[in-house]
């Protein structure tokens, strides 16, 4: 999905609320404080390759290197390139500063709530984009459920939306200078019209 589909959709959306939960999200991924601290995984039936490629361009286009994500495979195959081969072990080593984002449709597994508890007792930030998994969503710090049939809003949609979210810069300087505006109203007094 290009800019201008993403755009069309948050219109489309503009009134439901799925807009502003998108943009949480996105802006939750941000707390990451490394490159390649940002861990996307997903269930072993389905590995979120379309939502981690969206991820690394948000992050080499916006400049926000935080954004950079690995993806973790579990069960990647011998002689896999780098980028590729990360397994699940690196969740398990996962700590403070670091965000683990699952990403699943489905019901998450015994195993992957194991690790996600694991990563979060080690001071992980969890984050989880799901269609509706309470046992996923109770070990997560923010977490967006996407109902499996709501018209327009599907879970690739949100994937679409969260990433674009993530790596948008224009609404976070647009907060920084609403904030400098306030705050030097705060020490001058409000401005009065002549």
């Amino acid at each position: 999905m290009d800019a201008a589909s993403v755009a069309f959709l948050r219109d489309v959306l503009s009134t439901s609320g799925w807009v502003e939960r998108t943009r949480e999200l996105g802006l939750c991924l941000r707390a990451t404080r490394t490159p390649g601290g940002l861990l996307v995984v997903g269930s072993p039936d389905e590995e979120p390759w379309h939502l981690t490629a969206h991820l690394d361009d948000e992050a080499r286009l916006s400049g926000l290197v935080q954004l950079a994500p690995t993806l973790i495979r579990w069960s990647p195959p011998p002689g896999a390139p780098p980028h590729l081969s990360v397994g699940m072990e690196r969740v398990e080593a996962a700590g403070r500063g670091e965000t683990v984002f699952v990403v699943t449709e489905q019901k998450a597994p015994v195993p992957l709530l194991e690790r996600v508890d694991d990563a979060r007792r080690t001071g992980a930030t969890i984050i989880a984009l799901d269609g509706g998994d309470p046992e996923l969503e109770y070990l997560a710090h923010d977490a967006l459920s996407v109902p499996p049939k709501d018209g327009v809003f599907t879970f690739d949609a949100a994937q679409h939306l969260v990433s674009a979210a993530a790596g948008d810069t224009s609404r976070s300087r647009a907060r920084l200078l609403d904030r400098l505006a306030r705050l030097a109203e705060r020490i001058t007094g409000p401005r009065v019209p002549e």
